[in-house]
């Protein structure tokens, strides 16, 4: 671990910044140059590797003094992870951590190379723009404006880039955490994706602060029917007998139930909206959000989404299995209710085989990492509301929490309210605002400086 000189904490004059032409800035530059690392995983094993960003990661946290170390899982699935000194050792380290892994994209399908690292209309587009490679450069400048002041972060860090978030961890956080639990060893909070970004509500920025997340299962369904000549009459199809199932979990209503998170959320949705929620549904308040809606409808319920089929061989041949893949989260706690139901929609005649299953997480919007949040977004975009939320997805906070660690979503941008910003994760021409990347950058280190 580096010890480094005492100094002042920083103000934001002290950081070091291109504002007025960020494509120079360096968190701009860093992004940019992990976006071309074609750090693709296609889940079950199947990927390209985040050895080149982990490896580019680690020699720039050297370059500052600090000593990566490096976990291989398995051949170039690497993660790398760095202990910073920080100024006051009372207090409990902090984890800051990202994956550098991002989900396949189709170039055809884009209006730019997903992996050039195109700048363009003053943004940054490509595969991992908002999944996570702009944390992990915000993270890693943030370490820049820091220590290369000769300053220290308020309290001791633990800074990780993980491989394989992106196919539920288990050769990265879940790897690290299983394998060296050490390595956390004084930390009892997290900060990493996604949360701290900004959305327009009544024509007033307001910000979302992530205090929780749903609970991942993902389920393979199987159908086994008869082999035979695609002419014959067969009424055991394992085609079809799939194909009902997907649909019935695919168009499956569930219900809305609220959480703690959700109850706070959406009462003050409400009041932004100007809406009655004696009389209007969370979801319909949930909706009137705009773009947010995107994260916001789905954390208020269960969703089951089927995400590939495979079945049969040749056109003319029945084939004797069929198999479909189904993306499910669940509120947190309701992971076993939710599988017992699938089972039941779908009946007998179909295999429900649980691929991936992680717990879902909550946490009270209160407690100094909070308010710190809340005072630094204050400090750089003065007077707008801070909520807390529940993402409807999932992070490596997962992992640590098998540590007692809490996490929490802080990746701070502040965004054009015309940017449907949950569209950009896993969709079609990712891209982030260049500013944003730098208001992160700031707003990352005030955060570790001053936390």
């Amino acid at each position: 671990m580096l010890a480094r000189p005492m100094g002042t904490q920083a103000s934001v004059g002290d950081v070091k910044s291109n504002e007025a032409d960020p494509a120079q800035d360096p968190v701009v530059t860093i992004a940019q140059t992990l976006i071309r690392m074609d750090t693709t995983n296609y889940g079950e094993g199947k990927s390209n590797g985040e050895a080149e960003a982990a490896e580019y990661l680690g020699s720039e946290l050297a370059k500052l003094g600090l000593q990566p170390e490096y976990f291989e899982s398995a051949k170039s699935r690497l993660s790398v992870v760095a202990k910073v000194e920080g100024a006051d050792q009372s207090k409990p380290a902090l984890v800051v951590h990202g994956h550098t892994d991002v989900v396949p994209a189709q170039p055809d399908n884009w209006s730019v190379d997903p992996f050039a690292g195109t700048i363009r209309d003053g943004l940054l587009w490509g595969r991992g723009a908002v999944d996570m490679k702009d944390m992990d450069a915000m993270i890693v400048t943030a370490l820049q404006d820091i220590l290369g002041a000769g300053k220290q972060p308020a309290r001791n860090l633990v800074v990780a880039f993980f491989a394989d978030e992106e196919a539920g961890g288990l050769f990265g956080a879940g790897h690290v955490v299983d394998t060296h639990p050490e390595v956390f060893e004084g930390a009892t909070e997290a900060i990493s994706e996604v949360g701290g970004y900004s959305i327009e509500l009544a024509g007033k920025r307001h910000y979302l602060i992530q205090t929780g997340e749903k609970a991942i299962v993902w389920i393979k369904l199987i159908a086994r029917g008869t082999a035979a000549h695609g002419s014959r009459y067969i009424e055991n199809n394992a085609v079809t007998k799939l194909a009902e199932a997907v649909a019935k979990i695919g168009r499956q209503e569930w219900s809305i139930r609220m959480t703690s998170t959700t109850t706070a959320l959406i009462a003050e949705l409400a009041k932004v909206l100007g809406k009655d929620p004696e009389k209007v549904s969370a979801d319909e308040i949930a909706i009137a959000t705009g773009t947010a809606a995107g994260f916001i409808r789905a954390s208020l319920r269960t969703t089951s989404n089927p995400t590939g089929l495979t079945a049969g061989y040749k056109h003319n041949v029945i084939p004797d299995t069929a198999e479909a893949r189904i993306d499910v989260r669940t509120l947190p706690g309701e992971e076993e209710a939710v599988i017992a139901q699938i089972r039941q929609i779908v009946g007998d005649d179909v295999e429900v085989e649980v691929m991936i299953q992680d717990v879902g997480l909550e946490t009270p919007f209160e407690g100094a990492l909070i308010e710190e949040m809340k005072r630094v977004l204050g400090e750089h975009d003065p007077g707008a509301p801070i909520l807390p939320y529940l993402l409807s997805g999932g992070t490596d906070n997962k992992a640590l929490s098998r540590l007692g660690i809490t996490g929490y979503g802080f990746a701070p941008l502040q965004l054009p309210g015309n940017l449907d910003f949950p569209a950009m994760f896993h969709g079609v021409d990712e891209r982030v605002p260049l500013d944003a990347l730098v208001f992160g950058r700031r707003v990352l280190t005030d955060l570790l400086l001053n936390y």
